[in-house]
């Protein structure tokens, strides 16, 4: 009996190289998200079935470099090399060749089995490149095959290429620096021939040339003579080159990486400027480019009120008869009031919450899919450094408003700590979906649409103040922003609905076992008559200061699990998703602004934990909570004025 046919690649490459469009490709729906061990980074894995192999393939974290100052670059190198993948398919952007390569020549350094997917190919000649493909794979020694991922267009190819060359040795080539370089090298990979590493001494050599502090410090242990001689080395490149050592070494790479490109592309002269780069010019102006970014963000908005208001009053009227039929059916026992009320939980969810999140993040993936995230990063950049961070955060931002966990996550883009933390603690003030099912879905729908709108301004000011206080607090200046801009291209519905799906289904997942139990346990409480007494406890916050019932206390706390969980459990425990029979405008709108912005939920306060330490996570959480309170009876008394 045959044994079973296997192999297994990993997918390497910069951000915006079209990797997880491969990915998506390649797997479909057998594919599963989870953490890397012991780090709060994504790691995607699936499986494919083709030529009778069982291929598996991981998607590494979006990089730019195999060096340690990111969690993701320490991961890429060390499953690369510790895991010995059969092969690794290095992502690469055909229109940006010169920047890709330098990954690809870092990647080249670890010895391990490499093959280049040209990615973006129809991209780059619309702009006028032709990359000679059969001359890059001649100068690399890896094979290079074109690919559209977007379309699929060869990407079955490359499988075919791994599975008929797994079994084959290729000859590896060395990609030379410069003379002073390579006699460094040649010296450390002399003194550390025999020793007993897990890396190529090549590899070893310049990371030792690097100051790679965690090579340092392990080679330091097993041959110390050799981090004396490199440290040795490294001075006299200095002394040369009048730069750092890892400066000069990357310099050597950028030209090596300038040569290698000069040599395989050709591009068109007198052209005339593709639709990409006029649609460029259009989003990216001083004027234009605010005004479309008003009128698209805002367009989005109005989609998902509409379409929201309208998905929810339709299932509203699907499920009206329900509780009747319940009470017939079951009848109106203790027991079988528990057992409405945990039906009534997962209605409501489905009620409320679904028909705002859905199309929140189709149109999301949509921008992001299309290239125009970017764009708004590089528009807002010089808003942002008014904040003490620069226009990158806006990604976290924008992250943020479909959850604040990955938008916290996402701060690891910026460049410093101090940026970083700053950044995060911006996106809790951020109203994520959980929040917008109670923007939209109570103050939208029963108080009016420019009072939604209004809130999510209101949020924006406060967040920009939030933003300059941190930035004076804390010491040190804003970095530049230094980020690639990704060509518009087509956006895949494939690859929309499977990022869509993975969001929803972490909210379902996760949300409905939390709106069952505690859809139950309040009803319960409130059976068993223990409602008056907790409700009275948080009244002077929730009754005399915020003019709320006092059963938003109760669900106030259960909010911190879920935001969405306020309105969903409101609607259980009143026994209508009719809100304005229970609540006056202002109410609503009070609130709306306490569910902004107190104690963010226990995932994003998880988050911030494993992230920036308990202590600042459970600062974040007391502050919040105590300026949400004081915030919204502040806004209830001057809305007790104006709403006369």
């Amino acid at each position: 009996m045959n044994g079973e046919k296997k192999i297994n690649i990993v997918l390497a490459g910069q951000g915006n190289s079209g990797k997880s469009t491969v990915f998506n490709f390649l797997t479909g729906l057998h594919q599963h998200i989870g953490n890397w061990a012991g780090k709060t980074i994504e790691k995607r894995e699936g499986t494919l079935f083709y030529r009778d192999h069982t291929v598996d393939v991981l998607d590494l974290p979006g990089i730019y470099s195999l060096t340690t100052v990111s969690d993701e670059e320490l991961i890429s190198r060390e499953y690369i090399i510790k895991q010995n993948p059969d092969w690794v398919i290095n992502v690469v952007d055909s229109t940006n060749l010169e920047r890709s390569l330098i990954f690809t020549l870092q990647l080249l350094e670890l010895e391990r089995p490499l093959i280049i997917a040209l990615n973006m190919t129809d991209l780059a000649k619309r702009k006028g490149i032709t990359v000679d493909s059969k001359k890059l794979q001649t100068i690399l020694n890896v094979p290079v095959i074109p690919t559209v991922a977007s379309r699929g267009s060869g990407l079955t190819k490359i499988i075919d290429r791994a599975i008929d060359l797994k079994s084959c040795k290729s000859v590896r080539k060395t990609h030379k620096y410069g003379k002073e370089i390579e006699k460094g090298i040649d010296k450390l990979s002399g003194l550390l021939n025999g020793v007993d590493l897990p890396y190529p001494l090549r590899w070893v050599a310049i990371k030792l040339l690097e100051k790679d502090g965690d090579i340092t410090a392990m080679v330091s242990e097993k041959k110390p003579e050799a981090v004396e001689s490199a440290a040795k080395i490294t001075e006299e490149l200095e002394e040369i080159h009048g730069h750092d050592s890892p400066l000069v070494i990357a310099d050597e790479r950028c030209h090596l990486s300038s040569r290698i490109t000069r040599e395989t592309i050709k591009i068109a002269r007198n052209r005339k400027l593709s639709l990409n780069e006029r649609l460029d010019a259009l989003t990216t102006h001083k004027v234009t480019g605010y005004l479309l970014m008003a009128l698209i963000l805002g367009g989005m908005f109005l989609t998902v009120f509409s379409f929201g208001n309208w998905f929810s009053e339709w299932l509203e009227s699907v499920f009206t008869e329900w509780h009747g039929w319940w009470n017939v059916a079951v009848g109106t026992s203790f027991w079988a009031a528990l057992g409405w009320s945990a039906v009534e939980s997962v209605l409501a969810l489905v009620q409320i919450a679904f028909p705002y999140i859905l199309p929140f993040y189709v149109l999301l993936y949509l921008l992001e899919d299309w290239g125009y995230i970017a764009r708004i990063s590089f528009l807002m950049d010089k808003f942002m450094h008014k904040m003490g961070i620069h226009g990158k955060a806006c990604i976290s931002f924008i992250i943020g408003l479909g959850c604040n966990v990955p938008g916290c996550l996402s701060c690891r883009i910026m460049e410093s700590k101090r940026e970083r933390f700053i950044t995060a603690v911006l996106v809790t003030l951020v109203p994520c979906s959980a929040v917008s099912v109670i923007v939209f879905g109570l103050v939208g729908k029963y108080v009016g649409l420019m009072w939604a709108l209004g809130l999510y301004v209101f949020a924006t000011i406060l967040i920009f103040i939030v933003g300059k206080i941190s930035s004076k607090l804390m010491i040190g200046e804003p970095v530049e922003l230094i980020m690639s801009m990704p060509d518009y291209k087509t956006p895949q519905i494939k690859s929309i609905l499977l990022m869509t799906w993975d969001s929803l289904k972490e909210f379902i997942y996760i949300a409905a076992p939390i709106v069952i139990v505690t859809g139950v346990l309040i009803q319960a409480i409130n059976l068993a008559g223990w409602m008056p007494a907790i409700a009275s406890v948080m009244s002077p916050v929730t009754v005399n200061w915020l003019g709320l019932p006092a059963v938003t206390g109760i669900l106030l706390i259960f909010g911190i699990l879920r935001k969405e969980l306020i309105l969903v459990m409101l609607a259980a425990y009143l026994g209508t998703t009719n809100f304005s029979d229970v609540l006056t405008s202002t109410q609503m709108i009070t609130l709306a602004v306490v569910s902004m912005f107190y104690v963010p939920c226990v995932a994003t306060i998880s988050v911030l934990w494993k992230e920036y330490g308990w202590k600042k996570a459970l600062t974040i959480s007391l502050v919040e909570t105590l300026f949400a309170i004081v915030l919204a009876g502040l806004v209830k008394r001057g809305l007790d004025i104006f709403m006369v």
